[in-house]
């Protein structure tokens, strides 16, 4: 089908999704489970497109292709919600008190819902109640980063599709397809991006991320020298980049995965972060394999307690001191 050609990876989820269509089998309800930016919006826009065309090639230039284009079709409905997660009234007022009006111009009418492991637990007892008994002509497709959230009654009664990350490869293929000039950025956008289209593009778009990634490479290079006052001046500087605190961890990640290889092969060219190569090297030198483990399963550990709410301030104290302690000659 002309509209998933412009997908690259998921092929499987793209091959399921298409015999669906072909074979009439299309199902009421799907998660598509997969981290933020690895292309879970592309495939369900393209789905649709595919789902409703009038000519059922996702041809572009039929009026439903162009509503969806567009944004503006009808019979396709996107989820908001105002407030940090889904509430029942969202679910209530977005897709219960609509699910039974017949399509407008369509044989399906899709609601698509980003973010729905923020659903709340009435939420979710809300939807579960449309999606057990479904208009026939119904397909509601749950976007999500952790399934693990969903009530497993939700999860029983949906096709479940899990995005994994691409191949470098692939990141490297798409890139030299939509970017003209990189910037000199390409390595750092297809390291960085470990699998995900969506990182990749902001390492290439975003001045913002230079930024950032210029604040954590001189942080990691001098942590070991600060003393606890200048540790805690650091800490609130990374209050300012609250709101992009997982790209600050992913660079911490590959800062020290650069450290690891120069550790074990002792060459610069499979590094990332190049600009900071004698620094990384003589870190190489005294920092041991357990140590720069220890360093990223703590990085890995901060995420984890950040996306449970666990206070800001004191989980980034954490990992800057276990940072601290590992890297210390």
């Amino acid at each position: 089908m002309r509209n998933f050609e412009n997908i690259i990876g998921h092929e499987q989820n793209i091959e399921h999704l298409e015999n669906a269509i072909e074979n009439g089998q299309v199902s009421h309800a799907y998660i598509f489970n997969g981290e933020d930016g690895i292309g879970k919006m592309t495939t369900a826009k393209a789905f649709v497109k595919a789902l409703l065309c009038e000519s059922k090639n996702s041809c572009g230039t039929c009026q439903s292709c162009i509503q969806i284009d567009s944004g503006n079709h009808p019979d396709v409905i996107y989820v908001t919600h105002e407030k940090a997660g889904i509430t029942v009234d969202d679910i209530r007022d977005q897709v219960n008190q609509s699910v039974f009006v017949k399509p407008y111009s369509s044989d399906y009418k899709v609601y698509i819902i980003d973010e729905a492991d923020k659903m709340n637990a009435a939420a979710q007892n809300a939807l579960l109640k449309t999606i057990e008994e479904p208009p026939a002509y119904a397909v509601i497709i749950l976007l999500s980063n952790n399934k693990e959230s969903f009530l497993e009654t939700i999860v029983s009664r949906c096709v479940v599709l899990n995005f994994g990350p691409l191949k470098e490869s692939q990141v490297r293929e798409y890139l030299h397809s939509h970017y003209d000039n990189m910037n000199g950025r390409e390595d750092l956008a297809v390291s960085y991006s470990m699998g995900n289209i969506g990182k990749a593009k902001k390492v290439i778009e975003s001045d913002d991320f230079n930024e950032q990634k210029d604040f954590c490479l001189n942080l990691m290079a001098n942590l070991e020298k600060w003393d606890i006052h200048e540790i805690l001046l650091s800490l609130k500087q990374m209050a300012s980049y609250k709101d992009y605190i997982y790209d600050l961890l992913d660079i911490m990640t590959i800062y020290y995965r650069d450290i690891l290889i120069l550790k074990v092969t002792g060459l610069p060219n499979k590094t990332v972060f190049k600009e900071k190569f004698s620094v990384m090297k003589n870190q190489s030198i005294y920092l041991s394999f357990e140590g720069i483990d220890t360093i990223i399963k703590e990085i890995e550990k901060a995420k984890i307690r950040l996306k449970a709410n666990v206070n800001f301030d004191v989980t980034l104290e954490l990992l800057l001191f276990v940072m601290k302690e590992n890297g210390e000659t």
